[in-house]
């Protein structure tokens, strides 16, 4: 991507950076209020802002789905069953910032490895980045529990996992070539 745009400087955000944007200045579990779980995949808070265990089997389109039958029973939209998987994203409501898919949907590599809290508060803190480190990831999915999709959920995993609830989003830390980017949407629209 940095090859294509030159000087866009895109890459994963930092735990504390995914965190930040995805609470977009609420305090609460969700950026839509607390999280009240009513069984394994029922959390009516989570169906108007995030794809997840208790509503992906909802519209879903796509024939390569998996069968949602067998797996997070009492899910907010029944047991019915049918296929689930990643949505179209901006399915659901953004948070107060605009950012879409925020929580659910897919899982979101952090460019920060595992590490745990310390006491007190930090500011910017960041896990260990060698590239054997396991990477956080953070957000829930279209296949997660209730519980998993909140702003402070966490888990980490081998850089080298792949899979269709797991993907990204970067961060542009600071973009150099506003000018170039404009005269070429310019002329890719003439």
């Amino acid at each position: 991507l940095n090859g294509v745009i030159p000087g866009l400087d895109a890459c994963l955000p930092t735990e504390a950076e995914w965190e930040y944007a995805c609470r977009a200045g609420t305090t609460e579990a969700t950026y839509a209020g607390s999280i009240e779980i009513l069984g394994d995949a029922n959390a009516p808070v989570l169906d108007d802002i995030s794809w997840y265990g208790g509503n992906s089997n909802v519209a879903f389109e796509l024939e390569n789905g998996q069968d949602a039958s067998a797996w997070l029973n009492n899910r907010q939209h029944g047991d019915k069953g049918g296929k689930s998987g990643t949505h179209p994203v901006k399915g659901k409501e953004p948070n107060p910032w605009g950012l879409y898919d925020m929580l659910g949907n897919v899982y979101e590599w952090c460019d920060d490895g595992e590490r745990t809290y310390a006491e007190g508060t930090e500011q910017d803190p960041r896990g260990p980045s060698e590239a054997s480190a396991f990477r956080v990831i953070r957000g829930g999915s279209w296949l997660s529990s209730a519980r998993d999709v909140r702003a402070a959920y966490r888990l980490w995993s081998s850089p080298e996992l792949r899979n269709d609830s797991l993907g990204f989003r970067c961060r542009v830390r600071e973009f150099k070539g506003r000018e170039e980017s404009s005269d070429l949407v310019s002329a890719e629209r003439s």
